[in-house]
């Protein structure tokens, strides 16, 4: 995955922190989150799922409520929740 220029330079943990900051609730941390994936994820992106090289094309709320990403390869889609997903690596700041 790849990742914007603001994030390279605070880190994953710097932005999940801002993102739930002022949070109230479990389902206000999950939007915040949600937000901070659209703003700092650059998509399409590289990624596996179960060892297969695929594409992430989108950030999207899954029908269970949770954040999955589109994944495709040839002509097959799936979504898969994006913690089920290789993290992806801060190149250094």
């Amino acid at each position: 995955m790849e990742w914007g220029r603001a994030s390279r330079e605070s880190g994953p943990g710097a932005l999940v922190a801002e993102a739930v900051v002022d949070c109230w609730g479990e389902d206000e941390e999950l939007t915040g989150l949600f937000a901070m994936f659209e703003e700092h994820l650059q998509v399409p992106f590289a990624t596996e799922v179960l060892g297969v090289p695929v594409t992430g094309k989108a950030v999207e709320f899954g029908a269970d409520g949770g954040i999955v990403a589109i994944c495709a390869t040839g002509a097959h889609r799936q979504a898969v929740g994006l913690l089920d997903l290789p993290l992806p690596e801060l190149p250094p700041g």
